[in-house]
């Protein structure tokens, strides 16, 4: 097909007078095509018309790809059995330049970040290895729109609490916070709605008061608004989390801070600058964070436990036994927990993160247990009924052998049990020689009352 500058230099040579076979080899052209294109006295080339042989079909060609599936092999064949003279290709070919099998692409545009104007805010689950195996968290990424800084960190789950810790966090990573954070359709920030029209929780709205700036929500499916964010997750699963294992969730971010550290002060070769370079350029621009930053606070309410434990998260920390039964006030923080009973009187717990069904006493809520002075309960209950048995009492709790207490109690029991005479003469004896074993006590007991009581006298017979 000749192009559009072939055909204008053939009609122009054609208004100077040149002949055809001139302009031909002029041209590089056959001469055939040459009189064609004088013929038709345009530059233009004719759009060329062929018939679709998959057009006849088109409405059975949509109802079989909605009940295929999209399975464009499985189409073909059904339009075969119905007796349609259609090759896989012509298909292919149709559903692709009518928009069947995909939408039509649209461009996706660029977004204009001015300094100060935009921070990018989202999480994604990953599964790095803590201790000695894979746990579950997610991962909490904020990202400075104009100058890249990148802020990373890591919580068991994510809820508005800690939506809260990590923003506070992040902007005093950043040393100041912008208009507005964009965020994905998530109910940690949204009441109800998406996109445009999302409503803001009350309780989100107001924090991002207290710094001066405005959530906002991208339209569902619209990932390339917060491409800036969306991007680093592959990087942090893919560089920071490969190949590295933390003792805790300590740890963990501890080494998130130092790697964002990193990978803030190298160079970008897009921006000819790095992250942390251009932050001082941004920082001009964003709203200067208040004289005085409150920590994140979640409210409970909870009752202390007959055992001197209120229960948070499956955790239980310990209170003064004397709130045991009373409603106080817990105050859960990023890295404390008070319990408060009002009126000056609070307990400091550290917060546990990342474990379940821990108990955290304080030595100061236990009363130390009272010794007690002279003999014990057991010792009293056996001298009570029989204080003959004072020394060989004394021998058996220095002796070693076995529980004192356990021994005790054995040994009341045989003294309301077995006549008064032979458990003293069998006691007597075990004494002389040491014997400290009631088991071996008690039989000696038993032979002496088999002997004296059970023994018939003067050879009488049933």
């Amino acid at each position: 097909m000749l192009t559009r500058e072939q055909r204008t230099a053939i009609l122009e040579l054609h208004r100077r007078g040149l002949p055809t076979r001139a302009i031909a080899r002029a041209v590089g052209v056959s001469r055939g095509s040459t009189k064609e294109v004088i013929a038709t006295g345009s530059a233009e080339a004719p759009a060329i018309v062929r018939p679709e042989l998959a057009s006849p079909h088109r409405e059975e060609i949509l109802a079989l790809h909605r009940s295929c599936k999209g399975n464009l092999v499985r189409v073909h064949e059904e339009l075969l059995a119905r007796g349609a003279a259609l090759s896989y290709q012509a298909l292919t070919a149709y559903c692709r330049r009518h928009g069947i099998t995909t939408p039509a692409k649209v461009a996706s545009g660029s977004y204009d970040h001015a300094p100060g104007k935009e921070l990018q805010h989202d999480t994604s689950p990953h599964r790095p290895r803590l201790g000695d195996r894979e746990v579950r968290v997610q991962t909490a990424s904020a990202v400075l729109a104009y100058s890249r800084m990148l802020f990373v960190q890591c919580y068991p789950t994510f809820q508005r609490f800690d939506c809260k810790i990590f923003l506070t966090d992040a902007l005093r990573y950043f040393g100041g916070s912008p208009a507005t954070v964009m965020i994905d359709n998530t109910s940690v920030v949204i009441a109800h709605g998406t996109g445009a029209r999302a409503v803001m929780a009350p309780e989100m709205a107001g924090f991002g008061d207290r710094y001066g700036f405005l959530f906002h929500a991208h339209e569902v499916g619209d990932v390339d608004r917060s491409g800036k964010v969306e991007r680093r997750f592959h990087f942090i699963e893919n560089n920071f989390l490969a190949g590295r294992s933390f003792a805790d969730y300590t740890a963990l971010n501890a080494e998130a801070l130092a790697w964002c550290e990193k990978v803030n002060a190298a160079r970008k070769r897009h921006l000819h600058a790095s992250p942390r370079e251009l932050l001082a350029t941004e920082l001009a621009f964003l709203n200067p964070l208040p004289v005085w930053v409150p920590e994140a606070v979640w409210l409970h309410q909870r009752i202390v436990d007959v055992e001197g434990y209120v229960c948070l998260h499956t955790n239980r920390y310990s209170a003064p036994e004397d709130w045991i039964g009373r409603r106080i006030e817990v105050r859960e923080s990023k890295e404390h927990l008070t319990l408060d009973l009002g009126r000056g009187a609070a307990v400091v717990h550290t917060r546990l993160v990342g474990v379940c069904d821990q108990r955290v006493t304080l030595s100061e809520h236990r009363r130390p247990r009272a010794k007690r002075v002279g003999p014990s309960r057991e010792v009293e209950a056996v001298l009570a009924v029989a204080p003959e048995l004072a020394g060989y009492v004394a021998a058996l709790t220095r002796s070693g052998r076995r529980s004192p207490t356990l021994a005790l109690r054995q040994l009341r029991r045989m003294v309301d049990e077995y006549p008064r005479a032979p458990l003293l003469a069998a006691i007597e004896e075990a004494g002389a020689f040491g014997l400290y074993d009631l088991a071996r006590v008690e039989r000696m007991v038993l032979r002496r009352i088999a002997h004296e009581y059970f023994t018939l006298q003067g050879g009488e017979h049933d």
